[in-house]
């Protein structure tokens, strides 16, 4: 068991211990590393101006995406080798991407340029060919108030001029994945009346919480890091699952997609990219790289916000969650598992491990929406999944499911019940939105009245109707609007 962190920096083995350990990557790498090139301008995880790469140890290789350094505990980055914006070139010569950047005129302040920089390098590094399409989806957890965006994207598209070097040219991956590898045991570090575990077993770990029960385990730390750092929140006791092996695994078995407590939410949008095409087209509304590539389903379950993007769905399919403890398993379904705001059915000692989710036969539809002030790397203002079998004009299996109208994220059983059984026309559609508005409860805030969402509420079931049932079908994979 080690007392201190070990990770790498620009190719550099780092060692980090004492109350280092419990900054936000961004805040270290600026004050204690002087590398500050990494900017912190929202500290939201919003404008990716602190987007550094993380190349974590895979099979003798380094996989290296983007992150939010500022909603990134430190501790979270251990074992993990760190490329900056100051590691990106050797010496005085530029990499392909800073040099197109320059040559297309795409900085103006600076601020925002390093996190695009990084951004585009990922892109670079993935091997695909870039087209503005592609170049956009990359960037959009980056933004610019100086240039506008067309030279940036500009510069995307003619960042390959062959003379840069890639990441592995810089820093050989096998001497810094071996390294690692020897690092991985557990991590536990206690300072200043804080305490920060890292446990090497799913024993260990669930020991630990049964010894703690209060303490907080931060994964992604989308979420969290926020609330570090708008709300000062310094809890006490903190686990990581970075080191547990089988939790991140993606799998379909027995017609339900079954996913692990720490999978990424990037690793499950590429796996449901043809498996799953209406969760896909939410998730590639999800935040943006930054966050999906840190964020897992788990942590979006266990947040329990009720306009979290992916719970309309985990509802409709009536998935099942896998809670262990010292004192065993046990399975929730998600829809028994929110008691009120924030409230779980999970004890203070349990964890989330797995996610199944029975998926939809071929005969049936399944639609998600999302509404928000912003296509790309918005909350939501309301969510929405209906799920039905529609034969013959009938309509059967219905399962309608809303988020951001409540405390919580609810079922809709009269709405439900009005449509189960029924000819599929629209004055009942109609009548089904007077029905689902009297089900919800919602709220005025800053992203919306509860007027707006009230009537979205029933004009969802009339889209769903004149896109599903009386008008042609749209393209799978394009469910979230």
């Amino acid at each position: 068991m080690r007392d201190h962190l070990e990770l790498f920096l620009n190719g550099r083995k780092v060692r980090v211990s004492g109350t280092d350990a419990f900054r936000t990557a961004a805040n270290w790498l600026r004050e204690v590393r002087g590398a500050t090139g990494t900017k912190t301008v929202c500290e939201e995880g919003d404008c990716g101006a602190c987007t550094v790469l993380v190349g974590t140890p895979r099979d003798g290789r380094l996989d290296y995406v983007p992150v939010n350094s500022c909603i990134q505990m430190l501790f979270q980055l251990d074992g993990i080798h760190v490329v900056s914006v100051e590691g990106l070139q050797l010496g005085s010569e530029l990499s392909d991407v800073q040099r197109s950047m320059v040559d297309h005129h795409g900085a103006q302040c600076g601020y925002c340029t390093p996190g695009f920089v990084v951004a585009m390098t990922a892109l670079r590094e993935s091997g695909a060919a870039v087209t503005g399409r592609e170049a956009r989806e990359a960037l959009t957890g980056n933004l610019c108030r100086c240039t506008g965006y067309d030279p940036i994207i500009e510069a995307a598209l003619d960042m390959t001029g062959g003379h840069g070097r890639s990441l592995d040219e810089l820093y050989p991956p096998g001497p810094i994945a071996e390294a690692l590898a020897r690092a991985s045991d557990g991590v536990r570090i206690d300072a200043n009346g804080r305490t920060f575990f890292a446990p090497h077993t799913l024993r260990d770990a669930l020991a630990f919480l049964a010894a703690n029960p209060g303490a907080v385990i931060v994964q992604g730390g989308t979420d969290f890091g926020v609330q570090c750092n708008k709300r000062g929140l310094r809890p006490s006791v903190m686990m990581t699952l970075a080191h547990l092996d089988g939790l991140d695994g993606i799998a379909i078995e027995n017609g339900a997609l079954v996913v692990g407590g720490r999978a990424t939410l990037a690793a499950l949008e590429k796996f449901t990219e043809t498996r799953v095409p209406a969760l896909h087209g939410i998730l590639q509304l999800f935040g943006s790289p930054q966050i999906r590539n840190a964020g897992t389903l788990a942590g979006n379950v266990a947040n329990a916000s009720p306009i979290a993007d992916t719970l309309p769905f985990l509802f409709v399919c009536e998935a099942e969650l896998e809670l262990e403890s010292v004192r065993g398993k046990r399975a929730v379904g998600i829809n028994a598992f929110y008691k009120g705001y924030k409230q779980l059915d999970k004890a203070p000692d349990e964890m989330i491990t797995k996610v199944r989710v029975p998926l939809p036969g071929e005969a049936e539809t399944v639609r998600l929406y999302k509404v928000s002030k912003r296509r790309d790397l918005d909350i939501s203002t309301f969510t929405a999944a209906i799920r039905m079998t529609v034969a013959g004009g009938r309509m059967s299996g219905v399962k309608i499911a809303y988020g951001g109208v409540a405390p919580v994220v609810l079922r809709l059983p009269r709405t439900e019940a009005l449509l189960e059984g029924a000819g599929a026309t629209e004055a009942l559609f109609r009548e089904a939105g007077d029905v689902a508005r009297g089900e919800i409860a919602p709220i005025s805030d800053v992203r919306g009245s509860k007027e707006f969402r009230s009537l979205l509420a029933a004009n969802v079931l009339m889209k769903f109707f004149h896109e599903e049932i009386a008008g042609a079908r749209v393209a799978p994979g394009t469910g979230a609007r």
